[in-house]
């Protein structure tokens, strides 16, 4: 074995999968990151009210999109529900350029909104199909030394993305900017299918083999219900609810703190490409070199208590200290860590669950219950703003939330490996495939 195999964690045989799938989440990261300037333009203009109801509204959509979702799943073959999917999005936004260039008058702040919401939706749809389509292919050993690799090819998208916006808006056009995007989700398809062929088969309990043929079958609500009925399932959904309303608090956090500290619209966004620059660098160290080292020595529980811990204390430090270099310091750790080391860790506890709950339970989690976590985290935050606790007030509230946080990672980790031994002691207990015939 190579040096760089060591170095990365990575195995002979596994060089080849796990570029094809790093590449996979470049593109679409670019095709996220290539739009998120103006997303995030359109939120702020109606002020930090407006961005709290439009949370409430994406979150809407997404709870009524599952049971959509959930029926592609039910009735076609995996390669076939995430063409469908990447599909359906880059025709919206082939739909939004056209709206914009031939009928300008039609846009106004009811279209932004709607634009607002639709990236969301598709923001947490595109990542949450790719993360479950890794967790079908790598078995949970491999996730714990390479998840944190294929997350490189996400960050490295999220540079280029808002550097090639940069670079082409002024030529083209910000509204061609969808098209851009839109080729970058057709590349995504290109590369799910290079997946599927260059790592063909998972052994989720004992041996089982994955056949692409093979339809998950189902219902389009039963991901729902095997959340509900899953105490496991149920946790990881806990588990996101939390960081969720915890990373919203940091948001708002931010943004307060940054509009405070600076009134011109130009010194505000230098700030904002500060924090994110810091953030990506530190995202890109720990996703490369410590998070496949980490959890493969220390575990998955210590890796998804990690962050919580960090929320503790850095919560602490700003009711403390209050200060803007805080912020920054706190909000780069909290992002790094998230990005790199705590969805990583929290995508492998999806390796030791059945087929249809990795698509249509992971679905819901990630999307619904996502969102549910920022509406609450919102509204809280604007809710204890009124009463005027400011910053002592939600440290007080943010650091026991924390704590349950690192008490339900630490469940996981252990409930994850129990998981594991009792499919590898039980071959027949395997999570098993519906034989339902493909479809043409």
């Amino acid at each position: 074995m190579s040096i760089v195999q060591r170095f990365f964690n990575v195995r002979p045989g596994e060089g080849l999968p796990i570029t094809v799938a790093a590449l996979y989440f470049f593109f679409v990261l670019t095709a996220l990151m290539v739009l998120r300037p103006a997303r995030d333009a359109i939120g702020m203009s109606g002020g930090l009210d407006a961005v709290r109801w439009l949370f409430i509204g994406t979150a809407i959509v997404t709870l009524a999109v599952n049971p959509v979702f959930g029926w592609l799943v039910s009735r076609f073959r995996r390669l076939v529900f995430i063409a469908l999917t990447y599909g359906f999005f880059a025709v919206s936004l082939v739909g939004f350029y056209l709206l914009i260039v031939l009928a300008p008058q039609a846009v106004g702040e009811v279209s932004g909104r709607v634009f607002y919401v639709w990236f969301s939706v598709f923001n947490l749809f595109s990542t949450m199909v790719f993360w479950a389509l890794m967790a079908d292919r790598f078995t949970l050993e491999q996730s714990k030394r390479i998840f944190g690799v294929l997350a490189v090819g996400g960050t490295l998208g999220a540079i280029f993305g808002p550097w090639l916006a940069s670079v082409l808006a002024g030529r083209i056009g910000t509204p061609a900017l969808m098209l851009v995007s839109a080729v970058f989700l057709g590349l995504s398809i290109g590369a799910a299918w290079l997946v599927a062929r260059v790592q063909p088969e998972v052994e989720p309990g004992a041996g089982q083999r994955a056949d692409d043929r093979a339809i998950i079958g189902g219902t389009a609500w039963s991901g729902v219900g095997a959340v509900f009925r899953s105490p496991y399932l149920l946790g990881i959904s806990g588990y996101v609810l939390v960081m969720t309303i915890v990373a919203t608090f940091i948001y708002f956090t931010r943004l307060q703190m940054v509009a405070a500290a600076a009134d011109d619209i130009d010194t505000r966004t230098t700030i904002f490409a500060q924090i994110d620059l810091i953030t990506q660098l530190a995202t890109l160290v720990l996703q490369a070199v410590v998070t496949g080292h980490l959890m493969r020595r220390l575990g998955v529980s210590f890796a998804l208590g990690l962050l919580p811990v960090v929320v503790a204390a850095g919560f602490v430090g700003l009711a403390a200290i209050g200060s803007f270099a805080m912020l920054i310091v706190f909000d780069a750790a909290f992002r790094a860590i998230q990005r790199a080391i705590t969805r990583p860790a929290r995508e492998t506890l999806f390796t030791v669950v059945t087929r249809e709950e990795k698509y249509k339970s992971k679905a819901f989690t990630d999307t619904f219950v996502y969102r549910g976590g920022d509406v609450i985290g919102a509204w809280t935050e604007g809710l204890l703003g009124r009463l005027g606790m400011g910053l002592v007030g939600l440290s007080s509230l943010a650091v026991p939330l924390a704590v349950a946080w690192a008490g339900l990672g630490l469940w996981l980790g252990r409930r994850q490996q129990q998981r594991a031994a009792e499919a590898a002691a039980q071959p027949d207990a395997a999570p098993t495939v519906p034989s339902t015939p493909p479809v043409a």
